[in-house]
């Protein structure tokens, strides 16, 4: 059992922000949201625990200023998993880091096998983790004693996960590689809106035509905006199959709509009215999309690479195997030394001068950190210039 406080009004948030000031050392943060039943990804709860200021529930739909706990906090060093989920709920409210340590992505660096929050908790500390409540609806008033003990878990073993990590860290010499990381997933930019992000309806690819695609548009921006109203997740009204379903029943008539068997969801019928005059505005558009979106991309996938651009691709079949052979030495993931996407694209665009400064510097314009392009720069640098002599010595023997 963990001991926890909830705080749900003015009285007791003073008391647990003067408990955190007075309190030294890291803070563990932790947020529940309410994915998959809400619209939003706002916080309904924060779990925050200081050594010598025990557990703190806040439940931050009834409290609207957090500025005396980010005052409280905001200096200290913030233990978080998997931070990147969490700091846009947290910055929501004010609530935001300046330095931090994530656990999860300790684990990777480190090479963990399972780095999930119990697997970490119980691979350092030895300690069990009920994952009961994982996906539980946390917008649900009152909470459960028994959720509030889950997440109250969730928060009290973190600082000393963080210390074993640490040791772990400095006895791999990973202890910069993780501060730099850390220090990116805080500084990174949230991800710019998608083009048309009604394209990403389940099931889109069965629809045929622009006008039907129009529909779908429709159909989906229908859904969005009474979802936003309602704070409900879209699925949970009416899932993409049914909207999918509902597009390739080409219903002549509402009454037509209504008996379209896979059109399901609490809101199928209920907004039978909204998802018509939909479908009505969607046939009636003049601005039909294109049956698909342009590639933003200039780097085509790489299985079309010996073709359009055989040097590319000998230099990526050269580079891709021993940058993994450097992350195997290195007992961490592939990704985590360098994303693929990064490599393909220094591969299909390489500096004129093919040295380890100028892989490196390409490597820096594309985001890569400084030790990520301390530990492949040189080794892609010579895979290319090996590809390139490989292909010489292939073409001397082929004449």
């Amino acid at each position: 059992m963990a001991e926890y406080t909830v705080i749900a009004d003015a009285a007791s948030f003073a008391r647990a922000v003067s408990a955190l000031r007075e309190a030294e050392g890291p803070v563990a943060v932790d947020v529940e949201r309410a994915s998959g039943f809400r619209y939003s990804q706002r916080a309904y709860l924060i779990q925050v625990f200081r050594r010598g200021a025990g557990v703190h529930l806040f439940d931050p739909p009834v409290l609207s200023d957090f500025a005396p706990l980010q005052q409280a906090i905001g200096d200290a060093e913030w233990v978080l998993h998997a931070a990147s989920q969490d700091l846009p709920s947290l910055r929501e409210v004010g609530l935001e880091p300046t330095e931090m340590f994530d656990t999860e992505l300790a684990a990777r660096l480190l090479g963990h096998e399972r780095v999930g929050l119990g697997a970490v908790v119980e691979e350092t500390l030895g300690i069990t983790l009920a994952k009961a409540h994982s996906a539980a609806d946390w917008s649900t008033r009152p909470l459960p004693d028994s959720w509030l003990e889950y997440a109250a878990l969730d928060v009290v073993h973190l600082i000393d996960v963080r210390d074993a990590l640490v040791a772990e860290l400095a006895e791999q010499g990973k202890t910069e590689f993780a501060r730099q990381e850390f220090a990116a997933v805080l500084a990174r930019e949230p991800k710019a809106t998608r083009e048309d992000p009604w394209r990403r309806l389940s099931g889109l690819h069965t629809v045929r035509g622009r006008r039907a695609l129009a529909v779908a548009r429709a159909l989906w921006t229908a859904r969005e905006e009474y979802a936003r109203e309602q704070d409900v997740a879209p699925g949970r009204l009416v899932p993409d199959r049914a909207l999918v379903a509902a597009i390739r029943a080409d219903p002549a008539s509402k009454h037509e709509l209504a008996g379209v068997k896979e059109f399901t969801g609490r809101a199928s019928r209920s907004q039978l009215d909204r998802w018509w005059n939909a479908i009505q505005e969607g046939r009636a558009a003049t601005d039909l999309p294109p049956d698909r979106l342009p590639s933003t991309d200039t780097i085509p996938p790489p299985r079309a690479w010996p073709d359009r651009n055989p040097a590319a691709d000998a230099r990526l079949k050269a580079a891709r195997p021993a940058v993994e052979a450097r992350a195997a030495e290195l007992s961490m993931p592939t990704e985590n030394l360098l994303t693929p996407e990064l490599l393909r694209r220094v591969a299909w665009a390489p500096p004129e001068e093919i040295t380890a400064s100028a892989i490196g510097r390409s490597l820096e314009s594309l985001g890569a950190r400084a030790w990520q392009i301390d530990q492949t720069a040189q080794i892609i640098a010579d895979a290319f210039v090996e590809s390139v002599q490989s292909g010489s010595t292939a073409a001397d023997g082929a004449s």
